[in-house]
């Protein structure tokens, strides 16, 4: 006689605990689905990361969430952070470029301006910089084809002080990359499709702009950070995950991933994990790793991925030793175009920007970053040396000369995907080549995007994959044992 038996819950093993790992067990969790998440490194959280110092909170890694798009709002919130969102106390950031600090120009993209006249205003171009950009006019059309560099055709169209002054410190302050490689399909897609359909790229710039004034805007802030910092973010969701019955495993390096007979084989340590699906959540040089015996495509175009790495440098000062530079007008920071020549690309007053980094009446919290893509010789000094020079740049930017009380370097090795021209075309072939493997899925920063709210799209978009092979007629596996822990 036959008996139906009751649906199993599947099993999905997740693959690297960064954001885009843990929001991925997150969601597969909301669907029903048993987690299991796998993390090489001692911690969660990738390139977000909290600490403290001179006991005061501060983040070491990303500071801040893209707040229009939603899905890091809504993770946040979902996670029991919704109250602690917050946009930055204040936006008003500079560059430090030909020997002076002089205020971010509006009215541009990504760099590219539209209108000259704060451009103008705000000193950043020297006259011959403004009048090549007035020069376009007398340019013929140039051909964008499938991919072009931002700062290539950008130089070509406005001459290189744009890029070098402007295009190069905004995008170097997402990618940490050259502008001269950057990918604008990728990067900046809005001006892709602006070069593509105009004769003239600041006639496609005011067109962007002017349809921006014309759509309706959407409300609230453009940026967010946490109270305390965004690196609570992912401390959050690894504790609903578990609440929510994952098993979450740190110091856990996977040495193969095997097709099973029925699903896969996870093998991390001495330990098997037998599963229904996989997400790989990892960087380029694991999932390749990973991928070689079973997608050895994909392995090899990710093995083309380049990453660049970086420093951060976190330092706590008395208030009263600070220059009225950074403690009044409210200026969240500024910009350095490595054209200029200096060793810090950018720094953070996060005292002023946050107003949760900045309620200690005695001590004020600022922070900078060293190294980019192709240019990372700094990042080989000492941890004090990475201070010192440092500090030397900021006495000559605001005349900073105290001491801090505190200081903490963040070394992010390989830290950031690079989006050169045809990166969207990798990135495609890499997803075919697993899409070939039911159940199996990727996501992470260099599919979507390097930032927080794409990182967690890309991880929705991988549970969709997996979750989708499992109502394709694929087999389900036997109930599986995990060997350690008999669940």
């Amino acid at each position: 006689m036959r008996t139906d038996r009751p649906a199993r819950t599947r099993h999905v093993v997740v693959i690297g605990g960064g954001i885009a790992g843990l929001a991925a067990a997150h969601r597969l969790l909301a669907e029903g689905v048993r987690v299991t998440l796998l993390e090489a490194g001692p911690r969660l959280g990738g390139k977000l990361r909290s600490g403290e110092l001179a006991g005061l909170p501060v983040d070491l890694g990303a500071e801040s969430v893209l707040a229009r798009r939603p899905e890091a709002v809504d993770l946040a919130e979902a996670v029991g952070l919704g109250a602690a969102l917050q946009p930055p106390a204040t936006a008003t950031a500079h560059l430090w470029t030909r020997g002076a600090l002089r205020p971010m120009p509006r009215g541009h993209v990504m760099g590219v301006p539209g209108d000259l006249g704060p451009l103008a205003a705000s000193g950043v171009l020297s006259p011959e910089g403004l009048a090549r950009i007035e020069a376009e006019h007398a340019l013929a059309p140039a051909e964008i084809g499938e991919d072009v560099a931002v700062g290539e055709y950008v130089a070509d169209r406005l001459g290189r002080e744009v890029v070098d002054r402007l295009v190069e410190p905004l995008l170097g302050g997402v990618y940490a990359g050259n502008a001269y490689r950057i990918s604008m399909r990728a990067a900046v897609p809005q001006l892709f499709e602006a070069a593509r359909t105009h004769a003239l790229l600041g006639d496609g710039v005011r067109d962007l702009q002017r349809r921006a004034l014309t759509q309706p805007q959407p409300t609230g802030p453009v940026f967010a950070g946490i109270d305390g910092g965004i690196g609570r973010l992912p401390a959050a969701v690894a504790e609903a995950c578990r609440a929510a019955g994952a098993r979450i495993v740190t110091d856990a390096p996977v040495r193969e991933l095997l097709r099973a007979p029925e699903g896969w084989r996870v093998v991390a340590g001495a330990e098997a994990v037998e599963a229904d699906g996989v997400i790989l959540a990892t960087p380029a040089g694991p999932a390749a790793r990973l991928l070689d015996g079973i997608a050895p495509a994909a392995a090899a175009e990710l093995r083309g991925v380049e990453y660049a790495s970086m420093a951060l440098i976190t330092m706590a000062f008395r208030r009263s030793d600070l220059p009225a530079a950074i403690t009044e007008g409210g200026a969240s920071g500024f910009l350095v175009p490595p054209v200029d020549g200096r060793t810090i690309k950018a720094s953070t007053f996060s005292s002023n920007k946050w107003a949760w980094a900045g309620t200690d009446p005695d001590l004020f919290l600022l922070r900078t970053s060293v190294g980019r893509h192709g240019d990372e010789k700094d990042l080989g000094r000492e941890d004090a040396e990475l201070v010192e020079v440092s500090l030397a740049d900021l006495g000559a930017a605001v005349g900073l000369a105290a001491r801090p009380v505190a200081s903490a370097v963040t070394r992010w090795d390989g830290g950031l995907p690079q989006y050169p021209v045809g990166h969207l075309g990798r990135v495609a072939r890499i997803r075919t080549a697993v899409a070939a493997l039911p159940g199996l899925a990727v996501c992470g920063a260099l599919y979507e995007g390097v930032g927080i709210p794409a990182c967690i799209a890309g991880a929705a978009k991988a549970v969709d994959a997996v979750t989708a092979a499992f109502g394709a007629g694929s087999a389900p596996l036997a109930q599986t044992t995990d060997q350690h822990t008999g669940q």
